[in-house]
C-alpha cells in the first residue's frame, strides 16, 4: 500500500508537469577580474573602468634600464637651503634635473617695501610709529596678509581694522609716489577702491547684530517683512486697476508707442458704408488688453523688453485671425524685417510696433477693397441683365415679375426632367421626344 492507495487516487494519474523556469542569461566573466570579485558585483559594470590585462602585463622597453635611488634634493620655496632625501626614478643611469616638482605650489604675496627716506617723506602718521609700521610689514611678509593671525601676533593692542587700514594706506601712498604719472595707476584696485575702515567696522557691527538675534526676533522680523510685502502688492494691484480704467490716448508719442499696441480696427476708410462687427469691437477690446498688459508689467517691475514687445504684439493681433497674423509675418519676411528685433531698444520696439500696425492697416484696406470690388461687379451684372435682348438672371425678387404658365400634365414635367438628366452634353433641349416618352393627351375623365 502506498500513498496513492491511502489518498484514494488512481494509480495511472498523470503527474503534474514541472514548471519550466526561465533560463538565466549566462554572462561570461571578463578578463582581469577574479571570480569572487565578479560575484560580489552581481554582474554589474564596475564603477572604475577596468584596465586591460595586456596593459598590466606590459613590460618596459628592453633598451631602458630603470632603477630607484635615494638622492638628496632642495626646494626653491625654502630660503634656508635645507637638504632632504627621497626616492628618485632613474632611467638609464641619468638622474632627473630641474627644480623640485612641488615648489610651483608655493605662492607668496608681494609685500611693499620702503626706505627710511620714503617713510619720512610719504608715510608719517601721528597714530603710528616707525617701529610699529616695520613690525606690521614684517608680520605681513611672514603670514601672507592673514590679518587675523597678524593681529594675534602683533605686540600692541591693535584691531584687525586698524592693521588693515595702516597696511593699505602705506601701500597706496607708495604706489602713488613711485608711479611716473597718475594715469598709469588710475585703474589699480588700491587707488580705485581705497580701504574704508569706518565702513568695514559698521559692516561687522551689523553682521554681529544679525548673528546674535534670537529665533523669536527672526520670526517677528520675517512676519513684518511678509506684511510689508503684502501691503506693497495690494497697493500695486489697486494702482494697476485704477490705471486700467483710464482711457488710452490715441495720439501717443514715441515714448508711449512701446507701451500701447496698434489698433487695427480703426484703419477702415471713412467712405466705407459697411463695417464689420469685429472692427467695431476691436478698439475697446485692445484698449482693455493694453491696460491689463501694462498693469501686469508694472507688477513684474523688472522684465525684458522682448517680453513686453511680445505682449504688445499679441494684444495688437488679438482681434485678427490666425490667417491675418500669418500674412503679417509673411509681409515682414518679404520686407526683410525680423519677426523679433535683434537689438530691442526702445526706439526699435516702437518702430516695430508701428510697422505691424501699418501692415494690419494695409491688409484691412485690401479686404475692404475686395469687398467693394465684389459689390460693384454684382451691381454691374444686375444693370447688364436689365438691357433689352439679354436673358434675365434670377435674383431674390425675380419670382414676382415672372408670368405663370400652367402645365397641363404633372407627369409630363417629371418625365421631361428625368430626360434632361440623361441627355448627353451638347444635345439640344428642343429635340423631339420619343414616342414612348411623350406625355399622354389629357382626356375628359382626367379633367
Amino acid at each position: 500500500m502506498d500513498a496513492k492507495d491511502i489518498l484514494g487516487l488512481p494509480k495511472n494519474s498523470v503527474t503534474q508537469e514541472k514548471k519550466s523556469r526561465p533560463q538565466k542569461d549566462s554572462q561570461r566573466k571578463p578578463d582581469g577580474i577574479s571570480r569572487e570579485v565578479y560575484a560580489l558585483t552581481g554582474g554589474l559594470a564596475p564603477l572604475i573602468p577596468a584596465i586591460e590585462a595586456s596593459q598590466l602585463k606590459k613590460r618596459p622597453p628592453s633598451d631602458e634600464k630603470i632603477t630607484w635611488q635615494w638622492l638628496p634634493f632642495t626646494n626653491s620655496a625654502r630660503k634656508d637651503n635645507l637638504h632632504l632625501y627621497h626616492w628618485v626614478r632613474i632611467v638609464n643611469g641619468v638622474p632627473p634635473t630641474g627644480d623640485y616638482s612641488f615648489a610651483k605650489y608655493n605662492k607668496s604675496v608681494d609685500i611693499v617695501k620702503y626706505t627710511d627716506e620714503e617713510y619720512e617723506k610719504y608715510l608719517t602718521d601721528p597714530m603710528w610709529t616707525k617701529e610699529e609700521t616695520d613690525q606690521l610689514f614684517e608680520l605681513c611678509q611672514s603670514f601672507d596678509l592673514r590679518f587675523i593671525v597678524i593681529a594675534d601676533r602683533f605686540p600692541s593692542s591693535r584691531t584687525v581694522e586698524e592693521l588693515k587700514d595702516r597696511y593699505y594706506s602705506v601701500a597706496r601712498a607708495m604706489l602713488i609716489a613711485r608711479a611716473p604719472s597718475p594715469g598709469d595707476i588710475s585703474g589699480h584696485p588700491l587707488v580705485k577702491e581705497p580701504y574704508n575702515v569706518s565702513l568695514e567696522t559698521e559692516r561687522k557691527r551689523a553682521l554681529s547684530m544679525v548673528l546674535s538675534q534670537t529665533k523669536q526676533k527672526e520670526r517677528k522680523e520675517a512676519e513684518v517683512l511678509a506684511e510689508a510685502k503684502r501691503i506693497t502688492e495690494s497697493r500695486m494691484v489697486a494702482r494697476g486697476a485704477e490705471e486700467s480704467e483710464l482711457p488710452v490716448p490715441s495720439n501717443a508719442g514715441p515714448e508711449s508707442a512701446e507701451r500701447a499696441a496698434a489698433i487695427p480696427g480703426d484703419t477702415v476708410s471713412p467712405s466705407s458704408n459697411v463695417q464689420h462687427p469685429s472692427a467695431a469691437v476691436a478698439p475697446s477690446t485692445i484698449t482693455v488688453d493694453n491696460a491689463s498688459i501694462l498693469a501686469s508689467l508694472r507688477m513684474l517691475r523688472v522684465y525684458l523688453r522682448t517680453y513686453a514687445l511680445d505682449q504688445m504684439v499679441q494684444a495688437a493681433s488679438s482681434s485678427a485671425g490666425l490667417r491675418t497674423i500669418k500674412r503679417v509675418e509673411q509681409t515682414l519676411q518679404e520686407l526683410g524685417v525680423n519677426l523679433k528685433p535683434r537689438v530691442p531698444t526702445k526706439a526699435v520696439c516702437a518702430e516695430h510696433l508701428e510697422l505691424r500696425r501699418e501692415i494690419l492697416t494695409l491688409l484691412n484696406l485690401q479686404k475692404q477693397l475686395q469687398y467693394k470690388e465684389a459689390e460693384g461687379s454684382s451691381y454691374r451684372d444686375g444693370s447688364y441683365a436689365d438691357t433689352p435682348g439679354t436673358p434675365k438672371h434670377l435674383s431674390h425678387g425675380g419670382d414676382q415679375d415672372r408670368t405663370f404658365v400652367p402645365d397641363m400634365s404633372f407627369a409630363g414635367e417629371r418625365i421631361g426632367k428625368r430626360d434632361q438628366k440623361r441627355k448627353a452634353p451638347g444635345r439640344l433641349s428642343e429635340a423631339p421626344l420619343p414616342a414612348h416618352k411623350r406625355p399622354r393627351k389629357s382626356k375628359a375623365a382626367d379633367l
